[in-house]
């Protein structure tokens, strides 16, 4: 059994920021020489979460509209009050999609769905740079 951490590195906007890792991850996998296990990705950080989707632009466009209606910017946010950072969505919407997503690997290969891609979701509301975790074990 092994045990391979790394991290990537991603630069976000003060917007939503939807960053396909995919290649990213499938990388470390194939470099850890893990041939069975899971990897886990993980984003540290109470504004941003990682979550799969058919990485295209529909789904997209309608992944950023449905956690619009969920966790609007324009709502008011006791965080706000509290902190005055303006940015108490970007925790709500956060912590619904979570910060981490587990896949199995096979063969080498985190096991992903012909159209499934690796998602760093940064919701905050100025510019971050995000360390994402991406821990791969197994033998």
């Amino acid at each position: 059994m092994q045990i391979v951490k790394k991290t990537i590195e991603c630069r976000g906007t003060a917007d939503t920021d939807l960053i396909d890792i995919t290649d990213e991850v499938v990388a470390i996998v194939r470099e850890s020489g893990t041939s069975a296990g899971i990897v886990n990705v993980f984003v540290p950080g109470s504004t941003a979460s990682v979550t799969t989707i058919e990485y295209e632009s529909g789904a997209l466009a309608d992944l950023e509209r449905a956690i619009e209606r969920m966790a609007p910017r324009d709502m008011h946010y006791d965080h706000d009050a509290r902190w005055g950072d303006g940015n108490g969505y970007s925790h709500v919407r956060a912590a619904l999609l979570g910060p981490n997503v587990a896949i199995p690997i096979d063969q080498g290969q985190p096991l992903l769905g012909t159209w499934q891609q690796i998602l760093l979701c940064d919701f905050d509301n100025r510019p971050r740079s995000r360390q994402v975790i991406v821990q791969v074990v197994g033998d």
